[in-house]
Formats: structure tokens, C-alpha cells, sequence
């Protein structure tokens, strides 16, 4: 029984990262290398701001100003390395979030199927995916972002919250659990996510949109492939996995 949810785990992962990194390169990878064309544009125009002007004493670079990336650690090249590099983070990603989807379902007795698969995907995307977008959209290099933990924090308390109200609405029709249910998903949009600081974007707004809407389509498709994957491998095993 264990081994069988670990196989669908892994199968879902495999496949939804699969299905992830050939989105991630068709659609997702050309807006990042655009978006990071313009970064290193203004980095460039401002080295060329702050250079001294023609004739002017020079002297050794300061403490800490010296370009030396030697220890900038190795990453992937663009092309097939970063496509590899992807899709396999992909695919651990998508394990992980199949062994959450498997562990909820053994814990509550909701059973994953071939019927509910694509049912228990589109609400993992809800909550972990469309729900943050709303207050904390996807990024891109050169986008002006508010503070890193303020904002991890809000991603996690949203989740929760999502998953909580999808929780109750699921498992309970009394009035109270519809109106509990709609206070907790609509709390941490009620409090705020963390605002970026009043800079500058150096990415144009039609980049951004075109970024946020295929990164947030491409993560509907990944939640779904999870969520079909471990039904198909679940269903025959179901009544073993959720029998009481």
C-alpha cells in the first residue's frame, strides 16, 4: 500500500515536471531572458554613470567593488542546461506537492481517483498557486519586491488559509462552515500582502503581464497533471488506502 502511494508520488512528480520544464521553455524562459536583457541594461547604464570622467585621476578599485565572480558558484548555462536544470527542480517540486496531496488525503479520508484526481489538482492550484498570485504575483529579474521574509511569510499563512476554506467547504454544507470557510480564504487578502518599496521597475508592464499570465495558466496545467497522475496510480488501490 505504501510502496503504491510512493509510485504515484513519483510518477506525478516525473510527469508534471516533464510537462513543466517543456512549458517553462516554449513560454516561461524567452520573458525571463528578456526580463534579464533589461536588468543587465540598467546595470550597464549605471556603471557607465558612476565611471569618472574622461581625464580624471584614477585610483585601485575599493574594498568590495572588486567584479571577481570566481565565487558566484556554478549555474546553468542557457540552453539545454538550464532546460535540464528546470525540469528536474520541476519534477521534485511536483513530487513534493503529490506527497502533500497523498499525506492530506490519507489524513482526512478524501479519496484521490481517476473521478477526483483532476478535482484535488485544480484545488492545489487554488491554494498554492492562484490564491498567493493574488496579492504576491510571479516575478521576474529586475521587479521591484518587498521584503523576503514579509513576504514568504503571506505566501505560507495564504496557503494555509486557502487549504483550510477548500477543507471545510468539502466536507461540510452547513451555513457556518460556508461563511468560516469564505472568512479564513478572504482573511490574508483582507490584511495584505507586503507592498514593494516606491522603485522603479526596470522590466516594461506588458513584459510583467505576459510573464504573470502564462506562469500562472503553466502552473494550472502542472497542478492538474499531479492531481490525474495520482488518481490513475491511487484508483486501484483505494479502498485498501482509505478503508476504516
Amino acid at each position: 500500500m505504501i510502496g503504491r502511494v510512493v509510485l504515484a508520488v513519483l510518477l506525478a512528480g516525473i510527469a508534471a515536471g516533464f510537462v513543466m520544464g517543456v512549458i517553462q521553455h516554449v513560454r516561461l524562459t524567452p520573458l525571463i531572458l528578456e526580463a534579464e536583457s533589461f536588468e543587465r541594461a540598467s546595470d550597464v547604464h549605471s556603471h557607465d554613470q558612476a565611471a569618472p570622467a574622461a581625464g580624471a585621476a584614477t585610483t585601485a578599485p575599493e574594498a568590495g567593488h572588486d567584479h571577481d565572480h570566481g565565487d558566484e558558484g556554478w549555474t546553468p548555462e542557457n540552453g539545454w542546461q538550464r532546460t535540464l536544470a528546470t525540469t528536474t527542480a520541476s519534477a521534485m517540486a511536483g513530487a513534493g506537492f503529490a506527497a502533500i496531496l497523498a499525506a492530506v488525503s490519507l489524513l482526512t479520508g478524501l479519496t484521490i481517483s481517476r473521478r477526483t484526481g483532476l478535482v484535488w489538482g485544480l484545488c492545489g492550484f487554488l491554494a498554492a498557486t492562484l490564491a498567493p498570485a493574488a496579492g504576491l504575483a510571479p516575478e521576474l529579474p529586475g521587479m521591484a519586491a518587498a521584503d523576503l521574509l514579509s513576504r514568504q511569510v503571506w505566501w505560507v499563512g495564504t496557503i494555509a488559509a486557502t487549504a483550510a476554506g477548500i477543507y471545510l467547504l468539502a466536507t461540510q454544507t452547513r451555513l457556518w462552515a460556508i461563511v468560516a470557510a469564505a472568512v479564513i480564504i478572504l482573511a490574508p487578502h483582507v490584511i495584505g500582502a507586503p507592498v514593494a518599496p516606491h522603485a522603479e521597475s526596470l522590466v516594461p508592464p506588458e513584459l510583467v503581464a505576459r510573464f504573470v499570465a502564462n506562469s500562472i495558466a503553466a502552473n494550472a496545467v502542472f497542478w492538474c497533471v499531479i492531481g490525474l497522475f495520482l488518481g490513475i496510480v491511487l484508483d486501484r488501490t483505494a479502498k485498501d488506502l482509505y478503508a476504516t
